[in-house]
């Protein structure tokens, strides 16, 4: 017996959710921006450096770590739960149809970074910054391919989120590796202890919201206390989430912290990230300098030429060499506009760099991610629109 499958109208929610969700992300980037760079810009810095919260367990931190520490853990909790879901019971469950997309996501970490390194050859801070072109933001890079290809094969929406979800299980992992700066025992099988009970609590069914609330509190805190950057507890505890059905439940329990947290996340947590993280004071000179210093330059490129060429030229080594197919219905020109889309790296891209770098050098690189994210949805939206009249000629 087969697998099952995600039904067609839970993906289109969830596609028409992120869409909304990267309207509202960048109209919090955009309102960053203006703060940052009006004559009222200092009010943006005095909140987004003003500090809340006890200093027990370091839980003292500025409104701009809270959203990159707090809000950021649901939005990869709902990443969490996709990715589970994802390879236990859709694409990427079925091996034929997860290659590409896996090979995909794994070409378009490696040559973005591999550029990135090149480019940045021996500057400082390039140690860590070559990791922060290797994202991919699926709020923005799904935004933009439902608002310009409506008539594109569904396999095509099926593969550029199957990718997004594999690259955001690579970034959390350079997450984990490269930003763990001190580790306390205590703390991290506090973490352990917890997601083990979270764990034992979905074996058992128990359903009970007031349980796992303060539960995954208590996670957070020690993922946070431990040294390990928070936003990996909400990764893990959707990992841990059950995701097949009962006989007796409509949905499993993945299915419906998804339908009530992807709307939280896409609509709030990661447009006030946004908003504390895309805040950089830009002039002329600061975006003359992005293709004048290497640190900048390097993201740039790595995320406009590497990632483009990292996952087109993946997926076209994997289906010449027979390790995969392409999608049904989907032409090179259609994995090349979806490859450019790769690109818009944004949310995790510029998390990366604020984790990665440091002061005026931290600014440049993330005026760097986001000039590069608008070139990639600009050229990926002007190839998809091409694309899109193709497909929907082909359809009359």
């Amino acid at each position: 017996m087969g697998q099952p499958r995600r039904p067609a109208s839970e993906f289109v929610r969830y596609l028409r959710t992120e869409t909304t969700g990267g309207m509202i992300l960048l109209a919090a980037t955009a309102i960053a921006l203006i703060w940052a760079n009006s004559p009222i810009g200092e009010s943006y810095r005095v909140v987004r450096d003003f500090h809340v919260g006890p200093h027990l367990l370091h839980l003292n931190l500025s409104i701009g770590d809270w959203a990159k520490d707090g809000l950021l853990a649901l939005f990869f909790f709902v990443a969490g739960l996709e990715l589970k879901r994802e390879l236990v019971v859709g694409e990427l469950s079925q091996l034929k149809k997860a290659v590409l997309p896996i090979i995909a996501a794994v070409g378009g970490m490696i040559v973005p970074a591999v550029v990135a390194l090149l480019v940045g050859d021996g500057a400082e801070g390039m140690e860590r910054a070559w990791a922060i072109p290797t994202a991919t933001d699926i709020a923005f890079a799904l935004g933009v391919l439902a608002l310009t290809a409506s008539n594109l094969p569904s396999s095509a929406r099926v593969f550029l989120l199957s990718l997004a979800v594999v690259d955001d299980l690579g970034a959390i992992i350079l997450i984990a590796v490269l930003f763990t700066t001190s580790f306390n025992l205590v703390a991290a099988l506090v973490a352990v202890a917890a997601l083990a009970l979270y764990a034992f609590l979905q074996h058992k069914r128990v359903r009970a919201w007031w349980i796992y609330v303060p539960l995954a509190v208590v996670v957070w805190v020690a993922v946070h206390s431990a040294g390990v950057h928070a936003t990996i507890a909400g990764v893990a505890l959707g990992l841990l989430t059950r995701v097949r059905p009962d006989p007796d439940e409509e949905h499993a329990p993945a299915i419906r912290l998804e339908h009530r947290l992807q709307p939280w996340s896409a609509a709030v947590a990661v447009p006030v990230f946004a908003l504390f993280a895309a805040g950089i004071a830009v002039s002329g000179d600061s975006l003359g300098r992005v293709f004048t210093e290497a640190v900048p330059l390097a993201v740039f490129l790595g995320l406009v030429v590497g990632k483009a060429v990292g996952i087109f030229g993946a997926c076209f080594a994997a289906v010449k060499l027979r390790l995969a197919e392409k999608p049904r219905g989907v032409g090179w020109r259609d994995i090349a506009a979806l490859s450019l889309l790769g690109g818009v790296g944004f949310t995790v891209s510029l998390l990366i760099a604020d984790l990665a770098l440091d002061g005026e050098t931290s600014d440049l690189a993330r005026t760097a991610v986001l000039l590069a994210s608008a070139v990639c949805s600009l050229t990926g939206a002007a190839v998809l629109l091409r694309r899109n009249k193709v497909h929907a000629a082909a359809e009359d």
